[in-house]
């Protein structure tokens, strides 16, 4: 695979899911506000960037596979517990997000608010961890964290 690819697809790929992230929190400043339509324009391009994000991350998968994580002790084992909270936040937040996004165009705005309350800290919750995720991988956030514990 091209070296180059393999350096700035994954950061493209954690950029999309930071727009994502941006607008959600865009688009929660503006319903406090009472500004709907900017709030739906928000909500709207965090829906978009986050579908944008699955397909690059799919394409990306197919063509680089996953890439281990190599550090080991407590810092494995809290690698390892972000990304499982995140998979299955992230595979359980699709049904969320596309719910609350329904109550939303069908005007339900009652319990759309309901569940909304819901899915944004999930949604934020995968954005932050997505990119911890990519922190560990290709930032050296473990071996960081591994120097911290060391006596």
């Amino acid at each position: 695979m091209e070296p180059a690819l393999e350096r700035w697809l994954p950061l493209f790929n954690t950029a999309l899911i930071g727009v994502s992230g941006a607008a959600l929190l865009l688009g929660f400043l503006f319903v406090k506000r009472g500004n709907i339509p900017a709030h739906k324009r928000s909500m709207l391009t965090a829906t978009v960037f986050a579908g944008l994000f699955l397909i690059v991350y799919v394409v990306r998968w197919a063509l680089l596979g996953a890439k281990p994580f190599e550090g080991e002790g407590w810092v494995r084992t809290l690698y390892l517990g972000v990304l499982l909270s995140h998979t299955v936040l992230a595979v359980g937040i699709v049904p969320l997000v596309l719910l609350t996004l329904r109550r939303a165009l069908r005007e339900e705005f009652t319990a759309h608010r309901r569940v909304a309350r819901i899915t944004l800290p999930l949604w934020l919750y995968v954005v932050l961890t997505g990119w911890v995720i990519y922190g560990f991988l290709y930032l050296g956030l473990g071996q960081g964290l591994e120097r911290l514990g060391s006596p």
